[in-house]
């Protein structure tokens, strides 16, 4: 096996890409500046030993704690739970939201073999005793997975004087009611707002 199909048998690993996709990521490769592959080379390298995940909220960092963790404008009192560090950039792109985060690591997959012991709950529960944090804000996926985690921290946070709220599941903006499931119609339904 050459050099060539190595890098693009590792690429198609990752996820996202297909074997096609892979090749031609390796075919760019090999066209690019020199300096442009080996700082890329340098880049992912380092990824692995310098990133790591916040002593706090679990959101990767290159600091024992990250960015949002110590800026002292975020509400202390409220924290948004998500599944995985990724998540927070898509809530932090909207503007919305000034309190801090939680990284779970997961959602439950009984399937899987992931159990509420594999992810970070313990930790968010420290987290409400120990800070005061007064609305946790769940922020897992539609899916079964994702809903079954929500249940389980909603239930769990239950005796801890924690308001729990979960983000609004409903129809996207710009799609056509022919074409969305029933689960997603229904959630909609329950979700609505008064028009005024």
């Amino acid at each position: 096996m050459t050099s060539l199909d190595r890098v693009i048998t590792a690429l198609a690993k990752l996820p996202g890409l297909g074997r096609k996709s892979a090749a031609r990521l390796a075919y760019y490769l090999l066209r690019a500046d020199l300096s442009y592959v080996r700082a890329l080379a340098a880049d992912l390298a380092a990824l692995r030993e310098c990133i790591r995940p916040c002593a706090i909220c679990g959101a990767y960092t290159e600091a024992e704690r990250c960015d949002i963790c110590v800026d002292p404008s975020r509400d202390p009192d409220r924290v948004c739970v998500v599944e995985q560090p990724q998540d927070i950039a898509t809530i932090e792109a909207t503007g919305e939201f000034r309190g801090r985060y939680h990284v779970l690591m997961g959602v439950l997959s009984p399937l899987e073999g992931i159990g509420p012991e594999d992810l970070r709950i313990d930790r968010l529960l420290r987290r409400v005793r120990e800070e005061g944090i007064r609305e946790v804000i769940v922020a897992t996926n539609a899916t079964v997975e994702g809903e079954a985690t929500a249940l389980l921290l909603a239930k769990q946070l239950k005796d801890l004087e924690v308001a729990v709220s979960q983000l609004a599941h409903g129809l996207p903006v710009g799609s056509d009611l022919e074409y969305s499931d029933r689960l997603t119609v229904s959630r909609a339904l329950r979700g609505r707002v008064r028009l005024d």
